[in-house]
This record gives C-alpha cells, structure tokens and sequence, in this order.
C-alpha cells in the first residue's frame, strides 16, 4: 500500500509538503519574532505615506452686463475675454432675461447653458438670480458665469510616478509632501490644468494594522504583531489541533464502533440510540456554555470537540465490525478461547484499518477548518493566542481596509486543506485495490 501511495505523486508530495509545513511551523521560536509582542512603531516611521488631496476650484466670473451686452465690469476668471463670449451672452434666452430686468420688471431666477465658451469642451452657465422691481431701472445687470463641469478631487501619494515631473504644481506638490512627514502643513493652492486648485497635505503616524513593508511582509495585525510570525504559530497550533484531535476521535470511534458491531443485537440497538441522541446536542451551543462557565482553552475545546467528533468514525468501525464477525477467523479466535477484546483489537480491528485511515486526512481538514471558524466566532482559542480564524475576525470586523489580514490566512487555510485532501485521495487509491492500476498513472 506505501508502495502504491508513492507512484500516486500528487498524494505523496502533497504528504511531505505537509510535514514540511508543520516541521517549519515547529521551528517558529527560532524563524519569527514572538508572536504576542507588540512591534516597535519606530521600526514603521521611515514607510509612512503622504498624501494630498487635490480639489480643484471652480472657475467663476461675476459680470455686469449693460443692454448692448458689452461687460461694464467683471471679477474672477475672465470668461469675458474668451472668442465666443459674445455669441454667448448674446443666445435669446440670456438676452431676453437681462432685458426684463433693465426695463425694471419682475423676472423669475434663470439658468442658460453658453455653449462653446470653454475651450475644453466643458459645460459653462450663466445665472441670474430673481429681480425685484427697484424705484429706478437698473443699467447694467450681474450675471454670474462659472463652470458647471465636474471637476474631479484627486489623491496623490508618495511614489506616485507624476511627482517626478518637474513642473510647478507637482514641484509644490512634491515640497508640500516630504514637509508633512515632520510637521503640519496648512492648506494652499496651486495653479492646476488650466485653473487652481485647493491642496491639502497629510501624513498619518503609524497606526495597527499597518501594510507589507520590507522585514514584515505580511504586514501586523490590529495590535501591532508582525502578520508572519502570527501565521506561523497559527498554523503549528491549527495542526497541532487537528492531529490530536483525529487521535482522540478515532480512539473513541473505534471503542464505541467495535463495541456495537461486535456485539451486535441490543449492545448494537441500545448504542445506536444513544449515539444519535448524542449527535443531536448542538455542539456550539455547548462550547459557549462551557467557554461562560470554564474560560477557552485549548485543552478544554480539544476534550468537547472531541466528544462530539468521533460519533462519524464509529459508524464505519461499526458496519466493519458487523462484516467480519462473522468471518472464520474470527470463529478460530474464538474457539482457541481469546477474549472478546483480543479479538476485537488483535484481529478484527488490522482488517477494518482501511475505511480509517482513507478518513485521516479529511478529519485533519476538517479539524483545522472547524478551529478557524470557532476562532472566527470568537468561541475557540483564548483571546491573545496565534490562530488563523482570529486574524480574519479582525479584518472582517474591526479593519476591513487590512487586506493582508484577509489574504495571508486565506490562504494558508487554502494551502493546509489542498494538500490535505490530495494526501486523502492518494491514501484511498492506495487502500483500493481497484485504483491501484489508476494511481500508478498519475
């Protein structure tokens, strides 16, 4: 069967990609800081990022037109000066609005749109707010023209490849930049693509969780712990876990299965009762009773998840048992006058191996999904303990901006259970004498 596991490559290097992994999660004490100490924040201070937020300003003139729609006075950006103001100010709307209020007669608000007066193609208005007649007619009329065009805010960061320009606004911008990481910069403005533009400059001190920078690739998490070192003791502990719990389940399973398919009749009856009533108890329910009453602990969630996990592998120890029992080895057993429990163990349990150790690696799997997930719930490990589940918790949770706390256990969640379940697939190719001709071909 080892022989047959081997030529199934994908099963076998699947398996001593495993053990690599836990061997490596083993040695983290020696590979990665401490995973509960707090990093230095001065470690951080030379990867702080300035940004500035650029808000351009809209362009508006405010104008005076007298009838002949000629400009007695203006402020601000001078559209007056364009080519096609003229033709603008002079489309029927406009002209019939400042007429009504030069003949000192009551006029609604107006908006009119003056097409082809920005040169850029963007959307220029002309507004006239509503007129009251006064005791003398006026003889010129205020028209308030501004760009209506969307004027997009814009952030710049440090690396972003336009501060290398040497032009004004990205050299004010660039100056404006590295003052912010040793003080407070107030607002200015600078002239920007045609007009100006309101910057403002900030540079946020290190705060948890902060980003991969070179020495800690992975980023820390929201109390300041470096992401790797965390991940690594997290995958010791999950596998750790999941070992000692698949040892647990199948040392009861294979009690409570060889007990009723031995025995059969009402020792098999009775157990099966008891076993479905068993399944039945909500098994999360019991670990925040326990978690209330006993604290977590890893000890405490390894002894409950372990009551509850066997009741799966005893099923298949059970229609096994109920199979050989009647086999004639086991009636030449009997007649030599060997003990119920020597034969159950001796030769009846090396012949129901098979179905087992198929299940193996998807127990591993399963057991380190289900501490991920607890850990998620926040009814696994204690608080403070390396786990995967705690790191996605504080991404989906507390920091949903932290991607790394979102990708890194993802995936090493992802990595554990491929290799777990391509490590039970060539397990049961290599139990099945039917697949032993499949699997050599892989």
């Amino acid at each position: 069967m080892w022989r047959r596991f081997r030529r199934h490559r994908r099963g076998f290097w699947s398996l001593v990609a495993l053990v690599a992994l836990y061997g490596l999660s083993l040695c983290a004490g020696w590979i990665c800081d401490d995973p509960g100490a707090p990093l230095d924040v001065e470690r951080f201070e030379p990867f702080r990022v300035a940004e500035a937020t650029v808000r351009p300003e809209t362009r508006v003139e405010r104008v005076q037109l007298a009838a002949d729609g000629s400009v007695a006075w203006s402020e601000g950006h001078p559209f007056h000066e364009l080519p096609g103001f003229g033709a603008a100010v002079a489309l029927p709307a406009l002209a019939e609005a400042v007429a009504v209020r030069l003949r000192n007669e009551t006029a609604p608000a107006v908006m009119v749109v003056l097409p082809g007066l920005d040169p850029d193609g963007g959307v220029v208005e002309a507004r006239l707010p509503a007129f009251v007649p006064r005791e003398q007619a006026p003889e010129t009329v205020r028209v308030i023209i501004r760009d209506a065009t969307e004027l997009p805010v814009e952030a710049v960061r440090d690396g972003d490849p336009r501060l290398c320009a040497d032009d004004g606004e990205w050299r004010r911008l660039r100056e404006a930049m590295a003052e912010a990481r040793t003080g407070y910069v107030p607002e200015f403005t600078i002239p920007w693509k045609g007009g100006s533009a309101r910057v403002t400059v900030d540079c946020p001190p290190v705060s948890w969780p902060f980003r991969p920078v070179p020495g800690h690739w992975m980023g820390t998490d929201m109390a300041g712990r470096d992401v790797f070192s965390r991940l690594l003791h997290g995958t010791r502990i999950s596998l750790t876990f999941g070992l000692l719990l698949v040892a647990a389940s199948l040392a009861l399973g294979v009690l409570a299965g060889a007990f009723q398919g031995y025995y059969a009749g009402w020792t098999d009856l009775v157990g099966q009762r008891l076993t479905e009533i068993w399944s039945a108890i909500p098994f999360l329910y019991v670990m925040i009773l326990l978690g209330n009453a006993l604290g977590r602990g890893f000890g405490l969630l390894l002894v409950c998840y372990a009551a509850f996990n066997w009741v799966g592998l005893a099923a298949y120890v059970r229609a096994e048992f109920l199979k050989l029992r009647v086999r004639a080895f086991v009636d030449a057993a009997r007649t030599q006058g060997l003990g119920p429990f020597r034969i159950m163990m001796r030769h009846i349990l090396p012949n129901a191996l098979t179905p087992l150790v198929t299940l193996v690696p998807f127990e591993l799997v399963g057991a380190v999904g289900s501490l991920a997930a607890l850990d998620y719930l926040g009814f696994g490990l204690p608080d403070g303990t390396p786990s995967l589940g705690d790191l996605l918790h504080q991404a989906q949770m507390v920091h949903r901006e932290a991607w790394w706390l979102v990708l890194y256990p993802s995936l090493a969640l992802f990595v554990i259970m491929l290799l777990g379940v391509f490590v039970g697939e060539g397990m049961r190719e290599a139990f099945d004498p039917r697949s032993g001709a499949r699997g050599t071909r892989r």
